[in-house]
């Protein structure tokens, strides 16, 4: 080796921690004590997680019928006859569909599209899988769709849209939106308030 060209002892670390500091919600501070942490815990932790992430990097793949991530070419959910009640939940990305699940209240089917329509984007309905969608409604004797997309511009085009191409074929509903439960008026955007209003009900 050349004298004056010596090599970090800390490179593969140094590269570790800012390939860490690229997932969501890690910054380089955070990635650093990670890193760290997991080489103190190397047993326990950086050896297992290794072997996971080469395990799932060449299992991973998406559901060929809804779109969720998994390591079969159907997934649990769409596999299971329970779930097949005639019900199908519209979300956006994988991640809803993981939140929906955590809450244990949906017992149907799902449908990821993808993302949201965007002209300015040009993310149009061919590159989402909403012809998917209306294939399976028509298909899988669905009764009834449910919109569970976020409440964003393009979100509610998105419905919009799904909602003509699906009109008069299926039952249509969509989430609830307004006050939280445990919100405080006070804390509470204008957008939230106002659509907590519209959706009133009696007592």
């Amino acid at each position: 080796m050349k004298a004056g060209h010596t090599v970090s002892s800390t490179r593969e670390i140094d590269a570790l921690i800012d390939m860490m500091a690229r997932l969501p919600g890690l910054g380089p501070r955070s990635a650093r004590r990670a890193v760290l942490h997991m080489i103190r815990k190397r047993a326990l932790l950086l050896t297992p997680l290794a072997d996971l992430m080469q395990t799932v990097a060449a299992t991973a793949r998406e559901c060929a019928t809804c779109g969720n991530i998994g390591t079969t070419e159907t997934c649990d959910i769409c596999a299971s006859e329970k779930r097949a009640n005639g019900q199908i939940c519209v979300v956006e990305d994988v991640a809803d569909l993981w939140a929906m699940e955590r809450g244990q209240a949906f017992k149907g089917r799902y449908h990821v599209l993808g993302g949201t329509l965007s002209a300015l984007d040009q993310v149009g309905p061919e590159t989402l899988r909403i012809p998917k969608l209306v294939e399976r409604v028509l298909a899988e004797n669905i009764s009834e769709v449910i919109l569970a997309l976020n409440a964003t511009v393009d979100g509610q085009t998105t419905a919009h849209y799904i909602a003509d191409q699906l009109d008069g074929r299926v039952a249509l509903t969509s989430l609830a939106q307004g006050v939280p439960i445990g919100g405080e008026l006070d804390y509470l955007d204008d957008g939230t308030i106002s659509a907590a209003l519209s959706a009133r009900k009696s007592l």
